[in-house]
């Protein structure tokens, strides 16, 4: 009997452990994690647009309306690094579709999602309120969202992250097209098939990726996000003794605060609790 239990807890591992590789496999973004915005057939920009990161099109070549933006990156047309980035949401977004999921209902506002893997059982998302994304203070937790067919935002809608969650580590792919609507507040990465119109006034941290086709902006904010990672170390350390605990936190700035000063104190609870126990 012990040996089945033994068995099944190893299987199981091994399972667990696939599933995590298919996820972390699936929304690697290659060169494409360098840009903002990626598009197919064209770029069109009305208003005073502010995007930080790079933005790429291939194989069409018209982007339009940026005298009026401000772009903090560099713009790839029709060339090499354009092709490669392009090449690369494709490899993405069909490692995406293929990953094990979650079946969800499709009105995603007013509900609180922990990291996993969620597919519309109607085909569409649609966000109206509030959506949050809770990450249980897990820095490299993350949250897919598949949906067969459209994404629709409504205005003044806005996605907020709890405890740690980042806007890097969230996928959005779409079977068709997706809209952001007016004033609202999206996070992550969004890959669609065809193409994203984001709405007046919308701020988007996150990239935009349309596979085949168009990227319309009207007045947004785009950030391309980067992920903050933070290892927190025990050198050395003895349960007898705390004093000879020594936590650092390697971070490039060296600075401990928010979740990582609580990270800190919930391990030095541990180890108490730990030493009581003796």
């Amino acid at each position: 009997m012990k040996s089945f239990y033994k068995s099944t807890i190893v299987i199981l591992a091994i399972f667990s452990a696939i599933g995590f590789i298919n996820i972390a496999s699936a929304t690697n973004l290659g060169t494409a994690n360098d840009f903002a915005i990626i598009s197919s057939s064209t770029i069109t920009n009305t208003g005073a647009s502010i995007i930080n990161g790079n933005v790429g099109l291939n194989p069409g070549s018209s982007i339009t309306g940026f005298q009026f933006a401000t772009l903090r990156g560099t713009q790839y047309i029709k060339n090499t690094t354009a092709i490669q980035a392009q090449s690369d949401i494709v490899t993405a977004y069909n490692s995406i579709v293929e990953t094990n999921s979650t079946l969800a209902a499709s009105t995603l506002g007013g509900t609180t999602k922990t990291a996993g893997t969620y597919n519309s059982a109607s085909g569409t998302f649609e966000i109206t309120g509030t959506l949050t994304l809770d990450a249980q203070n897990d820095a490299n937790a993350t949250f897919v969202f598949k949906a067969a067919s459209t994404l629709v935002t409504a205005p003044n809608s806005k996605i907020v992250l709890i405890n740690g969650a980042q806007a890097c580590n969230i996928f959005w792919q779409v079977g068709s097209s997706a809209t952001l609507g007016t004033n609202s507040i999206f996070k992550g990465n969004l890959l669609a098939l065809t193409s994203v119109t984001v709405n007046t006034g919308t701020n988007v941290e996150g990239r935009i990726f349309a596979q085949n086709g168009a990227v319309t902006l009207d007045t947004n904010i785009i950030n391309s996000p980067v992920c903050s990672k933070t290892v927190i170390s025990v050198v050395p350390a003895t349960i007898n003794n705390t004093s000879n605990i020594n936590i650092t936190n390697n971070t490039a700035t060296n600075n401990c605060s928010g979740d990582c000063l609580l990270t800190r104190i919930k391990l030095l609870q541990i180890i108490r609790l730990l030493q009581s126990r003796k």
